[in-house]
């Protein structure tokens, strides 16, 4: 059986993240990586990834290194949905396959759930339906009494769902061809081939057995999302603290931290697990680090900055600042006095508008969510959920209310007036009070 890994899409929602999201680092290592090695655990080991013309040239990095596999890599020159993706593979896809979306992080119950109902080859295909406590803006399954798919309803709207299952890109086709007949005979307008294929296949006569799964799910569709993929590897993570480490005797380490090759933790600093800290990092003084907080290589988080349940890249540096509920991508540097506030006066959950829409986050607590290269001045501020696009920068003082694109500046137009100096300060009078504080 193949595993196919869809990475030729690319996030319209994530602003201001650019990075691809099957790349962004978890405990050291990219998404894609952990999603192999997941596949590897249930038995898995042939993979097709297809990926674009931007990123092929990393996934081929990323898999070249994962030992015991073997990887073939298709090019989807168009981000043009999933069947576009599985006819640009099209060569590659013999006989039984699974396809995969790997931008969803998953336990691995799913594969053993899966493969476990392909092998009684009781269907023409096996798809995991998620059962979601509230409504979810996916595609939910509709079924017969004996779990067999009758059609896939798209974003229904709240109330009118045909059942509580969600649809998770986690398929199973005994017969890669055959799919892929049905995938060509489809007549759409809109990006739904791949699932107008699977409801033609359903009328045509083939059995597709929906599988229900309760383990984690946490599909990644915005950027806030990243908090629950990035609390999920740190729960599941082993403590561990590197030798080459190097912790003050005066700094405290509490719960489960993890400390890679040469970090260092200098004096009266906390860091208070879950908590990650990258390779070559650097722990100020008076640094408090907490509440499932990551932090990737290469960063310096200096003299009495704290870091709350945060998600930090690589290559970032911070001096005095609040970093609260905050995602911050690589290359990112905050002058002294910077504070990302992180809730509302009303105690209100946290609204993004994306794509023309106001997304409530589900958050109420929701800091900043800055993009890569940003440089940010001393003393700044920033409201609650604000976005800051990558390699911009935010001068000193601004208070920033709103988002702000990629490539900008935002300054604070200060206003003020020089004239002579005539005051005469009283010498004796701060004599007289360090007399005071001295006797």
């Amino acid at each position: 059986m193949k595993a196919v890994f869809l990475c030729g899409g690319r996030g319209k929602r994530m602003f201001p993240i650019a990075e691809d999201k099957f790349l962004l680092d978890f405990l050291g290592k990219p998404l894609l990586e952990h999603q192999i090695e997941l596949a590897c655990e249930a038995g898995l080991r042939h993979f097709v990834i297809i990926g674009n013309p931007e990123n092929i040239a990393r996934i081929e990095q990323i898999t070249k290194k994962i030992p015991g596999i073997k990887v073939d890599l298709a090019l989807q020159k168009e981000s043009s949905g999933i069947a576009d993706a599985l006819k640009s593979a099209e060569p590659l896809l013999h006989g039984q396959l699974l396809v995969i979306n790997p931008n969803d992080v998953f336990s691995s119950s799913a594969y053993t759930k899966i493969i476990a109902e392909a092998e009684k080859a009781s269907a023409s295909s096996y798809i995991l339906g998620y059962q979601v406590q509230k409504y979810f803006p996916g595609g939910y399954l509709q079924m017969n009494s004996q779990n067999e798919l009758l059609h896939i309803v798209e974003k229904p709207n709240p109330g009118e769902e045909p059942s509580n299952l969600v649809n998770i890109l986690i398929h199973c086709h005994s017969n890669s061809e055959e799919l892929l007949r049905y995938i060509e005979t489809v007549q759409t307008t809109r990006d739904d081939v791949y699932e107008c294929a699977l409801d033609n296949m359903v009328k045509a006569g083939h059995k597709v057995k929906v599988i229900p799964y309760t383990d984690f799910w946490a599909p990644i569709k915005y950027p806030w999302h990243i908090f629950r993929v990035m609390e999920y590897f740190l729960d599941n993570a082993q403590p561990y603290i590197a030798s080459s480490a190097r912790i003050s005797e005066k700094a405290i380490i509490e719960g489960k931290v993890i400390l890679s090759d040469n970090v260092k933790v200098l004096e009266n600093a906390v860091i208070r697990g879950p908590v990650y800290i990258g390779a070559n990092s650097v722990i100020g003084n008076n640094v408090l680090v907490r509440d499932h907080s990551h932090i990737g290589s290469n960063s310096v988080i200096g003299y009495s900055t704290e870091v709350k349940h945060a998600y930090i890249g690589n290559n970032c540096w911070f001096h005095s600042n609040y970093i609260g509920d905050s995602i911050i991508d690589d290359d990112c540097s905050f002058g002294a006095g910077t504070v990302l506030a992180n809730f509302r006066l009303d105690e209100g959950n946290i609204q993004i508008k994306v794509g023309g829409s106001l997304i409530d986050t589900g958050y109420d607590k929701l800091g900043a969510i800055v993009g890569r290269g940003c440089r940010i001045g001393v003393n700044a501020s920033f409201m609650p959920g604000v976005r800051v696009g990558p390699d911009s920068f935010v001068g000193p003082q601004v208070c920033l209310r709103q988002d702000l694109k990629a490539n900008k500046i935002a300054l604070l137009e200060s206003r003020y007036q020089i004239e002579d100096n005539e005051t005469k300060l009283d010498e004796g009078k701060r004599q007289e009070l360090l007399r005071k504080l001295t006797d």
